[in-house]
């Protein structure tokens, strides 16, 4: 059986889920119980608290076992409601992806928080982005690393970013438009890659991008995805192990007008 993320689905297998029905005296509800998350679950929905970056950090990526003191304090110095549509803002810390621009989305923060966790970038790396999307991943990494190169296929999108990144102050972040499976050779190495959409197959092009030793994430797979981690650890030698099943959109080759989208 797959295992799916528990921010993707709730539980990580239903063999780990119950449904519980309770009958107070105004009536009845049903409550979906996971055992791995429930005191998350209990304080978003009745809590009277409102939801912010701190809280949302706390029950949907701490909880679920995101563990790096440097990640979480990156993810609290990037309130997620700058990069979200207007439209969007009050569901900015939603344990969901969210529909952006240009028909894009921005991704869940757990996996934003898992992603990054598992890329693992220290501060004197060089980091490869691909697919910047509204910068948000993009402004994490930048707390985290020396330099950040992304690349954005969508010339409106990069745009968008790069003046919002700008604005909010981000002097060691490069925002550029071109393919995202050509990589950035006249850049490259890179001591981290990480891609933001999914490719049918591991690109070839971005592992021999890496230093050595080096490490690549990214959500592979055309129907079924895996979040994949590559180490390179010598000119030809490459290791490979999975994280979790995940779900992203699939990566496209070229760049392309946003009316084209």
């Amino acid at each position: 059986m797959r295992r799916w993320p528990q921010a993707a689905r709730g539980w990580t297998s239903p063999a780990e889920c119950h449904l519980t029905v309770e009958l107070p005296a105004a009536g009845c509800f049903l409550l979906w119980r996971s055992r791995l998350d429930m005191s998350s679950f209990t304080r978003r929905w009745f809590s009277h608290e409102p939801m912010t970056n701190e809280r949302m950090i706390a029950e949907q990526i701490q909880a679920r076992g995101v563990r790096s003191e440097r990640v979480l304090a990156a993810m609290r110095c990037v309130d997620r409601a700058l990069f979200v549509p207007a439209a969007q803002r009050a569901e900015a810390y939603a344990d969901a992806a969210l529909p952006t621009f240009f028909g894009q989305t921005i991704s869940q923060p757990y996996i934003v928080g898992l992603m990054t966790e598992l890329l693992d970038p220290q501060p004197t790396d060089k980091v490869l982005e691909i697919g910047t999307g509204t910068g948000y991943q993009t402004a994490i990494l930048s707390h985290l690393c020396r330099e950040v190169w992304s690349i954005e296929r969508l010339p409106a999108l990069a745009d968008e970013a790069r003046a919002r990144l700008r604005d909010l102050g981000y002097e060691n972040v490069h925002v550029l438009c071109g393919d995202g499976y050509e990589g950035l050779p006249s850049e490259a190495p890179f001591d981290r890659i990480v891609v933001t959409a999914a490719p049918p197959e591991e690109p070839e092009t971005l592992r021999h991008q890496l230093a050595i030793p080096g490490r690549m994430v990214v959500p592979v797979g055309a129907v079924e995805q895996d979040l994949v981690i590559i180490d390179r650890i010598g000119p030809a030698d490459f290791t490979r192990r999975v994280s979790i099943a995940v779900r992203f959109v699939p990566m496209l080759h070229g760049s392309a007008d946003s009316s084209a989208s």
